[in-house]
């Protein structure tokens, strides 16, 4: 099975420790991962924001990168959502029937790393090692959009050391949403304020999501408030082992 990481512009950008835990964890598992250097954004920016014509070369570079694996996994499910129910639009939109048919015949191998690991690889125990108190977020992308559902909290659960604890109101927004953070700030942090409450009430140490731009924004409060508690990408945790701890 060739297999190609999706590093998304944003993790490669910020967070590229991200990326690189996503490959450590799947080369564990004995997957040959490759990473196309010819990768760009998704073109979720310009889709949110209602430049549909400029998400078009996105969606065509996409394609043209990704099309002969046999799976494409991202540790965002914000960008998996992206291309799973906007690519198809966007293609649509061009009149353009060959972008159309590619597009269909890639999104079904388009994957968020929890989605991979469960339903793909039929794995729920990675063997990780984390032995600190956790709760985890589960992002609006990856709770609406791609219903990943308990994939994230079934991996989680097996993580050997790891003290899970219960997000309260753990559905709820955090307020983040890309550019509503900028278009409505106001907004925007009073969500993100009641997350970091909830997220102080669980007692954990450690806050874990699927997507790191949701993690910074409620990280970024947390650490203004000088709450102590660390944010990690569920990659991160995943790939943390007795040998090599996160």
């Amino acid at each position: 099975m060739r297999v190609a990481l999706f590093a998304t512009c944003f993790n490669d950008t910020m967070w590229p420790g991200t990326p690189k835990a996503t490959v450590l964890l799947l080369e564990r598992l004995g997957i040959d991962v490759e990473f196309p250097f010819e990768q760009t954004c998704c073109g979720q920016m310009f889709t949110n924001t209602g430049y549909a014509d400029e998400a078009v070369p996105g969606v065509r570079q996409f394609v043209d990168v990704f099309r002969s694996y046999d799976a494409v996994v991202a540790p965002s499910g914000s960008c998996v959502g992206s291309v799973r129910h906007q690519h198809p639009w966007i293609a649509d939109r061009t009149g353009d029937a060959a972008l159309r048919s590619a597009v269909d015949d890639l999104v079904p191998k388009v994957f968020e790393l929890s989605e991979f690991l469960v339903d793909r690889l039929g794995i729920t125990d990675v063997g990780a090692y984390f032995p600190h108190r956790v709760t985890y977020h589960p992002t609006c992308h990856s709770l609406r959009m791609l219903r990943v559902g308990e994939k994230p909290l079934r991996l989680l659960r097996a993580v050997k050391g790891i003290d899970l604890v219960e997000l309260p109101a753990a559905e709820q927004c955090c307020g983040f949403g890309g550019t509503f953070a900028m278009k409505n700030a106001d907004t925007s942090v009073a969500m993100g304020a009641d997350k970091c409450v909830n997220v102080k009430h669980s007692g954990a140490e450690v806050l874990v999501a699927g997507d790191n731009s949701c993690l910074a924004h409620i990280g970024g409060m947390l650490t203004r408030e000088r709450s102590g508690i660390r944010t990690m990408h569920l990659a991160e945790i995943l790939a943390s082992t007795e040998k090599e701890p996160a």
